[in-house]
């Protein structure tokens, strides 16, 4: 349509603000110059937020990426997202334009209504989960969650056996520890400890994805899009655990498996264990 967006000054410090009216998730972007002139932005940001204070920059293969803009007025110069964005607020930020013009654009957002399930912990709390069904002699359990805290420190999961045996994922100054402890050293004497750490600065109250894959004494680790295969020598695909998860912290003061022992404060959303929905599951009961 006619029009668009100019601002008064065509500076570096400039910034198209949108507010979707709630979270969202952006598959694709489309934008164009101020109709009918010689305004046009060659290249821009695109930072995304849930709440319009805390930003993030959209990266791509790791790096910030800066968008290719328009080369005339009209065309439209279409992106399809490499990995979608979930947010509330976009911002667009021009990085060059015409220089026989101004900053001028047109945009359109492409995407659907994001639906969550989201819990939030206060630092005292946490949500277990009893199951009955005993596991199949071949051990296979896979944990995902997302998570978003301003602590950089607390216990996102834990679960514990009777010999002392147990697991434990906790935040440790921003980084996320996985921490799987064979209880009795004289029978697992090889690696009584698995400690591996991925991740930093995981307390910038973004959302970060967790999953745990564990298939025999196979374990896949991935924080965000980076994962830690490893192969656990011994007995730990018959580790004696209890069929309780807990969420968020460790409910009876004292027992094992925790560095720092703070419950976690922040949120988590979408807990899923062996395709169950925790959180569904808690709202429900």
């Amino acid at each position: 349509g006619a029009g668009g967006w100019s601002p008064l000054v065509s500076n570096k410090y400039q910034w198209l603000q949108i507010d979707l009216g709630e979270r969202t998730e952006i598959t694709a972007i489309a934008t164009q110059g101020g109709y009918g002139s010689s305004d046009w932005v060659t290249s821009y940001l695109l930072m995304f937020s849930d709440s319009g204070q805390n930003w993030k920059q959209y990266r791509q293969e790791e790096n910030i990426w800066a968008f290719s803009g328009n080369t005339n007025a009209d065309s439209v110069v279409y992106y399809k997202l490499q990995h979608a964005i979930k947010a509330r607020f976009l911002r667009f930020v021009p990085l060059d334009w015409n220089p026989n013009g101004r900053i001028g654009m047109r945009i359109e957002v492409y995407g659907c209504t994001y639906r969550s399930e989201v819990v939030g912990f206060d630092g005292k709390s946490c949500l277990i989960y009893t199951f009955n069904q005993k596991p199949m002699s071949e051990l296979k359990d896979v944990i995902s969650l997302e998570f978003k805290t301003m602590q950089s420190d607390g216990i996102l999961l834990h679960r514990e056996g009777q010999n002392g045996d147990h697991i434990t994922l906790e935040l440790i100054k921003g980084k996320l520890s996985l921490l799987i402890n064979l209880g009795d050293t004289k029978t697992h004497p090889s690696n009584a400890h698995i400690n591996i750490t991925l991740g930093s600065l995981l307390d910038d109250q973004h959302w970060h994805s967790v999953l745990i894959e564990h298939f025999n004494n196979q374990v896949n680790f991935t924080v965000d899009k980076h994962t830690h295969h490893f192969h656990a020598k011994g007995e730990f695909n018959s580790l004696d655990l209890d069929y309780e998860l807990s969420f968020g912290g460790i409910p009876v003061p004292g027992k094992s498996g925790a560095v720092s022992r703070r419950n976690f404060h922040g949120c988590f959303e979408n807990i899923y264990y062996n395709g169950v929905n925790i959180i569904d599951l808690a709202r429900r009961h």
